[in-house]
């Protein structure tokens, strides 16, 4: 999955660090103009220049532009800074390898693996577990991965926002900070206190505000208790709300996009509707479109 990118947050970070957007541009490499697309919404950064923006920025990439899941192919790339220009260039080749390994449709060749593992500054393993996710491969949940699960308060306040809407938009901080403090009868938190959950600045959370949010983003209070996980019945159903959503958005389709226009490979096509077919329990009863 490619990283989240929120224009909004990249201007708040920019102002709290007095950095003009002139000043951020010139940073990244880019115009002025583009910069002020990004936090208008208008436009989005390409991959390749997120850890460029992270660093002129002072924060860390994973905070400032999260992603969920195993890294593919392409976001190793982006993490390294790099775009399929610059990867071709590496390998010696043209651009096809990168695009069609990148897309699902041919895997790397051998005497790629080692060359672009050091490019991306990782090992051979994870380049090609990292080639798996790109074919729809999904590596198998480990305690590792369960590990990892959302467990501060910030942490699952982004969790169920990213995943836990489909048809309708995620409430902002200032309605949560609204919802959480008509709950509590009395002003609890504030939209710089969410603000730093978030973010990560802080992990620190009374009773009141974990009620509230338990309230205000309609799940159990026992979610947002200290280090509690999210069950596994409520991670297998928002995996299947992120499954679908990544659908509807276009985000696994649109894998069709990139390189050649052969769209996806067979390969790619039989996990999904195995995939598909995994979800149908999981999901609540709907009628059959006629």
């Amino acid at each position: 999955m490619p990283r989240q990118f929120d224009g909004k947050r990249v201007r708040a970070v920019r102002r709290g660090k007095d950095l003009s957007q002139g000043e951020l541009a010139a940073a990244v490499g880019v115009k002025a103009p583009a910069v002020a697309r990004w936090e208008s919404g208008t436009d989005h950064p390409k991959g390749e220049k997120l850890p460029a923006i992270a660093a002129a920025l002072g924060q860390p990439l994973d905070v400032l532009f999260p992603h969920d899941g195993p890294p593919d192919l392409q976001l190793l790339r982006c993490d390294a800074g790099l775009s399929v220009a610059d990867a071709a260039a590496i390998l010696g080749t043209s651009r096809v390898p990168v695009s069609n390994a990148e897309s699902g449709r041919r895997r790397l060749g051998d005497a790629y693996v080692r060359p672009l593992a050091e490019a991306y500054g990782v090992t051979e393993a994870e380049l090609l577990a990292a080639q798996d996710c790109s074919f729809g491969i999904r590596p198998e949940t480990s305690g590792d991965e369960r590990a990892s699960a959302p467990r501060t308060v910030g942490e699952k306040i982004n969790y169920l926002l990213e995943y836990g809407y489909l048809d309708q938009d995620a409430p902002s901080n200032d309605e949560i900070v609204r919802r959480v403090n008509e709950h509590a009868s009395g002003p609890v938190v504030t939209v710089e206190d969410i603000a730093a959950l978030r973010a990560g600045a802080t992990t620190e959370a009374s009773e009141a505000v974990r009620a509230g949010l338990a309230e205000a983003l309609q799940v159990d209070v026992a979610i947002f208790q200290d280090d509690a996980e999210l069950n596994e019945e409520v991670r297998e159903f928002l995996e299947s709300i992120r499954f679908l959503k990544s659908i509807r958005g276009g985000q696994i389709l649109g894998l069709a996009a990139r390189g050649n226009g052969a769209g996806l490979s067979a390969e790619m096509m039989a996990t999904i509707n195995n995939l598909v077919g995994e979800l149908k329990h999981k999901l609540p009863d709907v009628e059959d479109e006629g």
